[in-house]
């Protein structure tokens, strides 16, 4: 082959390599191009917003079409509020809860109450009148309306009452309420964004928010914080679109009731008087001669006595003469303990007997010319709590209104007594009354003492979470229990005996005064040895095969407790009961209570 074919040759093998590259080169380039497009298309998707917005009738709880959203200050509650005739409902429970606790439902009877500082406001369910007390008023809607079990009340209703403030939007239908006041913390939308369900960019979309929009902090986070709308729209916006946070101030005028309370000057000496006959009563001068610094006497007069609201009286026009002579106020006490064929539940929770039993009590009161009531409703089931709440709110104003005193008598706070509501009891009475005894008592599930220092103690501080100390009387007792113990037959010989809670006895009490108890164990042999941990002393005796243990309740006792009672500045003392006292107990008490 020449050289010029060898060259021919040469140049096609060239030509036809370059030729076969260039669909390679192309296969390449366009597997770059979609790897590229893929690989930009996950970083835009990974890093891009969502779009997708979410259902906010979901996210607002709405589940029918006359429901609105409930966003009480600034936060998006799972409760939600009824729109009916243009005007909007919350459940009775909602507005107990979160808004206003002094609103009362009776049930049985189909009527809300609620009592302000001068009035009691009674409203009839389906009704758009109310009493005012006497005075009759009326709203251009119903106050009340009953939907199956549920009630509502109408909040313009409630506003009148509370201090709140609300709005109401649409899309989603919701109401926006504020009734917390004060520091809150505001910023303003750099640009226009969105707020998102929570905390990233892929998180639903709430609502859409301008530059220049207000936005409520409510929680700060690095990245993210929880907002809400002025108009209640709430989730979350990224700081980066936030402006500098600053604490605002906001308020609305609201006059709020002024209560008032009848407090007397001076310490109060109570000594409660047992009385179970009318002839009892003719013992009062011998019994208040015995006592030295009492300046109020308590006597137990009065009873519920029947289902209808009806008291039992024992009362005595001659004992308060004689009281008021001795510079005495006579404070008639009312129990619901005498009469067990009397349902204090069925009274309290029937608006209509509930009334006539604070009107029997006020005319007692006023035929005898009383000073002041000492209520003492005890053993109450939980489910009678808001009654006996709203029977103390009725009948202090019907007191103030006749210038008589109220002292309730409570037990020492415990998470089974806490529906008693100390706190709001002490808005309307007068005086709360700690009975800061029983702490042992014949149904107990084992022996102790009657008023062990630390349990009075707990007792008072407690009590003082929910009561000034200018009301606050320490009641604290003239008696002790004996305990009688009894061994059970084969104790420490069964398997049951080896628990570390067996008791090896049985053991029933009695309660006897100072003096008693005193001439029994010294009688039985038996020395007092003083208890640091119970501030008092204990004694111990056997006879017939039987033990006996006292905690002793006597002047030494009564001093540590008085002390208590200095300590805290409260308003006095109360002792249960007279009688039951020596005479060397007084000159104990009179270093305390002047």
């Amino acid at each position: 082959m020449s050289e010029k074919d060898r060259k021919k040759v040469k140049w096609k093998r060239k030509k036809h390599s370059r030729v076969n590259l260039k669909p390679v080169i192309a296969a390449i380039a366009f597997t770059v191009i979609v790897l590229t497009a893929v690989v930009l298309s996950i970083f835009i998707k990974k890093y891009s917003p969502s779009k997708e917005h979410v259902d906010l009738k979901e996210y607002y709880h709405l589940a029918v079409e006359d429901e609105l959203a409930l966003i009480l200050d600034q936060q998006l509650l799972e409760e939600t509020a009824k729109y009916w005739d243009d005007q909007v409902y919350l459940k009775f429970e909602t507005v107990q809860q979160y808004l206003n606790q002094r609103f009362y439902w009776d049930s049985n009877e189909n009527i809300l109450r609620y009592t302000t500082d001068s009035d009691i406001i009674s409203v009839n369910a389906g009704e758009n009148m109310y009493m005012e007390g006497k005075k009759e008023n009326q709203e251009p809607y119903t106050i009340v309306r009953v939907d199956g079990e549920s009630v509502f009340l109408a909040l313009p209703f409630v506003q009148k009452f509370t201090n709140l403030d609300f709005a109401q939007y649409a899309e989603p239908g919701r109401v926006v309420i504020t009734a917390s006041w004060g520091e809150i913390s505001k910023a303003s939308v750099k640009k226009n964004t969105q707020i998102r369900v929570r905390g990233g960019i892929k998180s639903p979309i709430v609502s859409d928010v301008k530059k220049g929009s207000s936005v409520f902090v409510l929680d700060s986070g690095d990245k993210w914080s929880k907002v809400c709308t002025e108009d209640g729209m709430v989730g979350y916006l990224p700081n980066k679109r936030l402006g500098d946070v600053n604490q605002e101030v906001i308020s609305r005028e609201f006059e709020e009731p002024q209560f008032t309370h009848l407090l007397k000057e001076g310490q109060i000496s109570l000594g409660w008087h047992q009385v179970t006959t009318q002839e009892a009563n003719d013992r009062v001068a011998s019994v208040l001669q015995a006592t030295k610094g009492i300046n109020v006497i308590s006597p137990t007069w009065f009873y519920l006595n029947d289902n209808e609201g009806n008291i039992y009286s024992l009362a005595s026009r001659d004992y308060v003469e004689y009281c008021h002579q001795q510079n005495v106020e006579v404070w008639g006490l009312v129990s619901n303990l005498e009469n067990p064929e009397a349902d204090s539940g069925y009274v309290l929770t029937h608006t209509s007997t509930r009334d006539y039993l604070t009107d029997q009590i006020i005319a007692a009161a006023i035929e005898y010319n009383l000073d002041g009531i000492n209520l003492d409703f005890e053993a109450l089931s939980g489910e009678v709590g808001d009654s006996y709440v709203q029977f103390i709110r009725e009948l202090s104003l019907k007191c103030e209104k006749n210038d008589l005193v109220l002292s309730v008598d409570n037990y020492v706070p415990s998470s089974y007594t806490a529906f008693y509501n100390r706190k709001e009891q002490a808005v309307f009475a007068d005086y709360v009354i700690i009975m800061a005894y029983d702490e042992h008592y014949s149904g107990s599930e084992d022996i102790g003492s009657v008023s062990s220092i630390g349990f009075v103690k707990k007792g008072v501080t407690d009590t003082l979470e929910e009561v000034p100390k200018e009301q606050i009387i320490l009641g604290m007792p003239f008696y002790s229990r004996v305990w009688e113990l009894t061994p059970k037959e084969g104790a420490g010989e069964d398997v049951s005996s080896a628990s570390e809670d067996y008791i090896p006895y049985t053991f029933t009490c009695t309660e006897e005064g100072m003096q008693t108890i005193e001439d029994r164990y010294t009688a039985n042999g038996a020395q007092a040895v003083w208890s640091e941990e119970d501030g008092q002393y204990v004694a111990e005796y056997k006879s017939e095969g039987k033990t006996y243990k006292i905690w002793i309740e006597n002047e030494t006792s009564l001093e540590e407790k008085l002390k208590v009672m200095r300590e805290h500045d409260l308003a006095g003392a109360a002792y249960w009961k007279l009688g039951l006292e020596r005479q060397s107990a007084w000159d104990t008490i009179i270093k305390y209570v002047n």
